[in-house]
C-alpha cells in the first residue's frame, strides 16, 4: 500500500510517496490466540482487548507514547496465570513491529528515552540491528501489581526484543512503586522505538557499514 507522507515533525518531515509501514501478525497455539495490527506512523490510536488487565493498561500507554496505531487482542489461558498470555503478547508484538520495519532503508536505528514516574526514572536505549539481546537492569520489583506477576515484564521484554530483532537495554537507576517504575519501562519502550524507527532524509540506504540490518 502507498500512501502520502506530508509532515512537518520529526520522522514525517518529508514529502513523498513510500509503503505505509504496517503489519498484522497472527498466532494460535493451545495456549493463546493473538492478533497484532501495528502502524509505526500512526497517531496513537490504540484498541487493547487481551484478557490482562495490567498489560491492557502496558500495551495502551505502549501505542499511545510510540505515537503507532494498534490493535492487539488476545484470548489466553488466563484461568491459570497471565504467564502464557504475556509471553505470546511480546513475541507478536515483535514479530509485527519487524515485519512493519521492512528493511529499515532510511532509520535511524539507534533510540534512547528517559521517562519520569513520579518516583521512578526509566531509561529504554533500542538498536534496531537485527542482534536481539535485552540487558534488563532493574530494582527487585513487587511480586505482584494487583493479580499480574511482575516477573512477566521481563519475559514480555526479552521475548519482543528477539522476535523484533532489536537490542533492548533497559535501566531503572531508582523507583519505590513497582506500578510507576513498569509504566515508565513501558512509556520509555515506546519512545525509543519511535525515535529509532524515524526516517532521516540523511540516511541514504540502511544505516549501518554493513549495508545490512535484516
Amino acid at each position: 500500500m502507498l500512501v502520502q507522507w506530508n509532515h512537518v515533525d520529526g520522522r514525517r518531515n518529508r514529502t513523498m510517496t513510500e509503503k505505509k509501514r504496517y503489519a498484522k501478525i497472527e498466532r494460535t497455539t493451545n495456549e493463546t490466540q493473538i492478533s497484532v495490527a501495528i502502524d509505526l506512523d500512526g497517531e496513537g490510536k490504540a484498541d487493547i482487548q487481551t484478557g490482562v488487565g495490567f498489560m491492557d493498561h502496558m500495551l495502551d500507554l505502549f501505542i499511545k507514547h510510540g505515537l503507532f496505531n494498534g490493535t492487539i487482542h488476545a484470548n489466553g489461558d488466563t484461568y491459570i496465570d497471565d504467564h502464557h498470555t504475556t509471553e505470546d503478547l511480546g513475541i507478536v508484538l515483535g514479530q509485527a513491529v519487524r515485519e512493519a520495519l521492512g528493511d529499515k532503508k532510511g532509520i535511524k536505528r539507534y533510540g534512547n528515552a528517559f521517562v519520569p514516574m513520579d518516583d521512578a526514572l526509566a531509561q529504554v536505549v533500542v538498536d534496531c540491528s537485527n542482534r536481539p539481546h535485552l540487558e534488563y537492569r532493574v530494582p527487585a520489583l513487587k511480586e505482584k501489581v494487583g493479580t499480574f506477576d511482575t516477573e512477566l515484564v521481563h519475559e514480555f521484554l526479552w521475548k519482543f526484543a528477539l522476535e523484533a530483532r532489536m537490542n533492548v537495554h533497559v535501566i531503572v537507576p531508582y523507583g519505590q512503586n513497582t506500578h510507576h517504575i513498569i509504566e515508565a519501562i513501558f512509556k520509555a519502550l515506546a519512545r525509543a522505538i519511535d525515535a529509532a524507527v524515524e526516517i532521516d532524509p540523511r540516511v541514504k540506504g540502511v544505516p549501518s557499514t554493513k549495508g545490512l540490518l535484516t
